[in-house]
């Protein structure tokens, strides 16, 4: 399968000491980047079974804020769903917060860069919500939207 914006896959910017730093622009393709890290299917799974919609809205992340963790007791869904978790909460970022768009660092990790530029690693928030519930997920978008 071929995805375009995998195309131009390493670019050098220069980070807030001047260094230069590699990540990934997505080549222009944000709504592919977008799609493709959006599915976050385990998620929306376990969230459609308790009849929360996930629509990529704010108030979907408090909904998934008041979810009981029964992923917790399984430590083989825990990491996986940590990882949706983290996507789903970068995917509302980048629909919501104007200016900011995914980015990849120099191991392939996709992440949120605000218009400031700052860069948000989306997947550490996720797992540290799947394994503890701290911060919610509404707790870290509300940080960063303040930004």
């Amino acid at each position: 399968m071929h995805f375009p914006f995998l195309d131009n896959w390493r670019k050098p910017h220069p980070d807030a000491e001047g260094a230069a730093t590699v990540t990934d622009e997505l080549s222009g393709d944000q709504t592919s980047a977008a799609q493709l890290l959006s599915e976050c299917e385990l998620l929306r799974e376990q969230a459609g079974a308790v009849g929360v919609e996930l629509d990529d809205t704010v108030e979907s992340l408090t909904a998934l804020d008041q979810l009981l963790p029964h992923w917790r007791e399984d430590p083989e869904v825990a990491p996986w769903l940590g990882a949706d978790a983290g996507l789903y909460l970068g995917t509302v970022m980048v629909r919501s917060v104007p200016g900011a768009r995914w980015v990849r660092w120099p191991d392939g990790q996709p992440v949120v860069r605000l218009p400031s530029g700052r860069e948000v690693d989306v997947l550490a928030e996720g797992a540290t919500w799947a394994e503890t519930g701290s911060p919610e997920l509404s707790q870290a978008y509300a940080e960063v939207s303040e930004d």
